[in-house]
């Protein structure tokens, strides 16, 4: 049996390493990846936690799970429109670097 600890430790490496990626790297794909890799931390850390209270004969149990699967479909959303944004916006300014989008200038 693998404790809680090492289940939030991992959720939390995952994090940390999505939010670095997501403030160092200047490619929009890999800041997308970054994003992905921080909805998988959290989603990690609820399951857990849900894994976790149903050993401890909570009735909400599932709770955690559930909170898994919205977030799963509000990633899969973000993924389908992120995509289309940045194949739009790499097929308009033909980069992927994200210090040489600017949408917004002329």
């Amino acid at each position: 049996m693998i404790p809680l600890s090492c289940y939030l430790v991992l959720s939390g490496i995952l994090f940390v390493s999505g939010v670095l990626g997501f403030l160092i790297k200047r490619n929009i794909i890999t800041i997308f990846m970054s994003i992905e890799l921080m909805l998988n931390g959290v989603n990690l850390s609820f399951v857990a936690f849900a894994a976790h209270w149903h050993m401890l004969g909570n009735v909400h149990a599932l709770s955690g799970q559930i909170f898994v699967f919205f977030v799963m479909v509000v990633a899969a959303a973000e993924a389908a429109v992120g995509l289309a944004i940045i194949i739009a916006v790499y097929r308009t300014r033909e980069t992927l670097n994200v210090d040489q989008v600017n949408l917004l200038k002329l």
